[in-house]
């Protein structure tokens, strides 16, 4: 694991990513909203899962004093609070299956548990997405959470996060 970012240098380093594609139905502020929302997932999953908080709980406390709040003495970027929500709601609530299928896509002597609590958030939100968000295409998921990957990890665990990802993908979303 690399020395953790600034949360200015994520959003910079996830902007610039995000120049490279787009969802295309969305507007550009929309689309950094929903960078923004993402990462807030990961972070409020990582909360949970290290201080055993409830998911409604957690929501609370980031649509009530960390949206629109200055972090690290920097504003945070507007964000999807609807899409952040659903995120972290669907992945609480359909996390044995989530689980289930990155484990499907993990080596065989790998088990989740051995993942760092960071990765494992990644990992599920993305995977909820995948399998949850027919909507918005397998390629923009996959490289959002590798960008975020890249912005708390190195570069091996950012490809352990496109593979693994991308086979949750090949799972979910079998092309006819």
């Amino acid at each position: 694991m690399t020395e953790p970012a600034s949360l200015k240098s994520v959003l910079e380093q996830l902007a610039e990513a995000q120049k490279q594609r787009a969802e295309p139905q969305l507007t550009s502020r929309q689309r950094r909203a929903r960078t923004v929302a993402r990462l807030a997932a990961v972070q409020a999953l990582y909360q949970m899962e290290l201080a055993g908080e409830g998911v409604e709980t957690v929501i609370a406390e980031f649509s009530n004093h960390r949206f629109d709040a200055d972090i690290e003495g920097e504003p945070l970027a507007e964000a999807d609070e609807d899409w952040f929500a659903a995120i972290v709601r669907g992945v609480v609530a359909g996390q044995r299956e989530i689980d289930e299928a990155v484990k499907a896509r993990l080596a065989s002597n790998w088990r989740l548990e051995r993942l760092d609590s960071t990765l494992r958030a990644l990992l599920r939100a993305g995977a909820w997405e995948l399998r949850e968000r027919q909507d918005v295409p397998r390629e923009i998921v996959i490289d959002e959470y590798v960008e975020l990957a890249k912005a708390f990890f190195d570069d091996a665990e950012a490809k352990f996060v496109n593979a693994a990802l991308d086979g949750v993908a090949r799972d979910a979303r079998p092309k006819p």
